[in-house]
């Protein structure tokens, strides 16, 4: 079985991040109107589609791009982008949450919680140069 290790992220790091993942995080939701554009007009009729499938294509590659920084796309609406940054805060795992039209990355939630369960990042944390557990 393949092992994938998991990258962790302190605030610091995934604000690094933030502006090649604004602009990847764009591209995901300017593509993504452009298919809901698409399938609108051909009403539901997408199977033989090789616009849709190329828009499609290209949208997972941006969302792999995402995958290979070490970051999760979560949203997928058109409007909105929801990216998640895994890492340890108060000794658990969680994640790092930002959203689109976030300038940065400020809020974190449990990796069960979800973006309703968002809580500031502890400010001692936006100090450490590792992701290590307190």
């Amino acid at each position: 079985m393949l092992e994938i290790e998991l990258k962790y992220f302190t605030p610091i790091e995934a604000n690094k991040t933030l502006p090649l993942v604004k602009k990847i995080v764009k591209d995901i939701l300017d593509y993504s109107l452009e298919l809901k554009t698409v399938t609108d007009a051909l009403n539901g009729e997408v199977e033989d589609s090789n616009v849709v499938q190329n828009l499609v294509t290209t949208i997972k590659g941006f969302i792999r791009e995402l995958e290979d920084i070490g970051c999760h796309y979560k949203h997928f609406n058109y409007s909105a982008g929801l990216v998640d940054f895994p890492a340890i805060i108060n000794d658990r795992d969680v994640f790092l949450c930002w959203k689109s039209d976030e300038d940065s990355i400020t809020h974190y939630h449990g990796i069960e919680d979800g973006f309703r369960g968002r809580k500031e990042i502890p400010e001692m944390y936006f100090y450490l140069a590792n992701p290590i557990k307190l």
